[in-house]
């Protein structure tokens, strides 16, 4: 995962001892955070806590040229709060929204562990990555694809026949109806005796015509 904070910022890294050792210097309590310290500092990786991100919108981290993330002091303890409660007290995603709805946007204090079907889900949960978690409900939200029925009236064997390639020899329609049901043969008598009286009527209209 590519880390947002850019790159190394102070002298040139040839200006430098092979062995120097990058140092950043201490931050004080109010100062915004990058989201790789902020990483660091919760022990989890970049990419779970732009997840957070999408399902938490409490944590507002300011973005700036690039899509680089700066934390105020206030996202990182509602991030170490979200972090204490899915992997230690074993509450879902879900849980922890419900959380913060209860303290109308955020997490009081002396919040009791999960309960035992609710610790299961959470482990359940976290074996899912991120990303097919994000993923998951767009795949559930696509309608099922209804397969296509044949027209009525036309045999099942002839309207699902498949489409011989180029240059093959296509066997006639009429070669299914010997083996075909009763009913489906009783079907096509009855579209052929359809089709005749067709043929006979515009016959007749074709004769009155001229």
């Amino acid at each position: 995962m590519v880390d947002e904070d850019g790159p190394f910022i102070g002298a040139a890294p040839h200006d430098l001892p092979a062995d120097t050792i990058r140092v950043r210097p201490r931050k004080t309590a109010d100062a915004f955070r990058t989201i790789s310290e902020v990483a660091d500092e919760l022990h989890v990786p970049q990419h779970v806590l732009r997840f957070w991100e999408t399902k938490f919108p409490q944590v507002r981290p300011l973005k700036r040229g690039g899509g680089r993330r700066y934390y105020r002091p206030e996202d990182v303890v509602l991030l170490r709060r979200v972090a204490d409660l899915l992997y230690t007290q074993g509450y879902t995603i879900k849980g922890v929204q419900r959380l913060l709805r209860e303290g109308g946007g955020a997490l009081l204090e002396n919040i009791p562990p999960a309960s035992a079907e609710e610790q299961r889900e959470a482990a359940a949960e976290r074996s899912v990555p991120p990303a097919e978690a994000a993923a998951a409900p767009r795949r559930q939200a696509m309608p099922p694809v209804t397969p296509q029925l044949p027209m009525p009236g036309l045999l099942p064997d002839l309207a699902l026949a498949p489409v011989p390639p180029p240059g093959r020899p296509t066997a006639p329609r009429t070669q299914g109806l010997a083996h075909a049901p009763a009913s489906s043969q009783a079907d096509a008598s009855r579209l052929r005796g359809l089709l005749t009286e067709t043929l006979q009527a515009l016959e007749e209209l074709r004769r009155m015509i001229g």
